[in-house]
């Protein structure tokens, strides 16, 4: 089992940025790719971006490339999401997943095994 728990969301402006943490414990996190997804009340839940099991690897939905940035810290267990340029279309509950995905990360979030509880993110115009 891994648990995983997000943090850093909030209320931020047009523009402004956010910086969003997934803490890792359980079995060795160090193995798992990890993805963000972010969903809105009423639609789908959608890939957002997802980092390989080293960090040497990522992934991103065409809506955030260039503006959000994803990375991790094996040795604190951390996955982070750097969120900059934020729109009001940004705002959503973001979770992070983990999973043993290949190394074309995965969008399908069927492919991950582990949740955390979702973080909001609310962008104001």
């Amino acid at each position: 089992q891994v648990q995983l728990v997000e943090s850093g969301g909030g209320l931020v402006k047009a523009g402004g940025s956010l910086r969003l943490s997934c803490a890792a414990s359980g079995r060795t996190f160090s193995n798992y790719a990890v993805a963000w997804f972010r969903q809105v009340p009423g639609e789908e839940r959608e890939f957002v971006a997802a980092v390989s099991w080293s960090g040497g690897n990522t992934r991103y939905a065409d809506s955030v490339k260039g503006r959000f940035t994803i990375s991790r810290d094996n040795a604190k267990n951390t996955v982070y999401l750097q969120l900059n340029s934020l729109k009001p279309e940004d705002t959503a509950v973001y979770y992070c997943a983990a999973g043993i995905v290949g190394t074309l990360l995965s969008r399908n979030r069927n492919d991950y095994d582990y949740w955390g509880q979702g973080t909001q993110v609310t962008v104001s115009s």
